[in-house]
């Protein structure tokens, strides 16, 4: 059912991020939006994925969401009745997104943000 997983980093600044990132060797391997001003970038680093997503709300320094986990389903809807079923806090339901991939949001045990997407067709 689950196929992938990758952390996804959120930061108020996605230039000084991304030059982080690429200073550690990572490479862009996608955007949004492919023009302008990304919100999220994907990048590849030896054979792991990271994604850093644009959110002005975040401050630097310890508190805060500022770490996610996304994990690729084959199924983001059936993913979810499946999590439902076990008692997980479902709290964002299966939407459909302007890139195409349809994505839900979760919380672990702990309050941890997981993002279940499914990519799209």
């Amino acid at each position: 059912m689950f196929t992938e997983a990758f952390p996804i980093v959120s930061t108020a600044d996605l230039t000084r991020s991304l030059e982080f990132y690429v200073g550690l060797g990572a490479t862009v391997v996608y955007q949004f939006p492919a023009e302008g001003d990304p919100g999220y970038v994907g990048l590849s680093l030896g054979s792991s994925h990271l994604g850093i997503g644009l959110d002005p709300t975040v401050t630097a320094g310890p508190g805060g969401q500022r770490l996610s986990l996304w994990i690729y389903a084959g199924d983001c809807d059936a993913a979810i009745e499946r999590l439902r079923s076990a008692g997980t806090e479902i709290v964002e339901e299966p939407v459909t997104q302007p890139w195409g991939e349809r994505m839900a949001r979760v919380l672990d045990p702990d309050g941890n943000e997981i993002v279940i997407g499914q990519q799209a067709p």
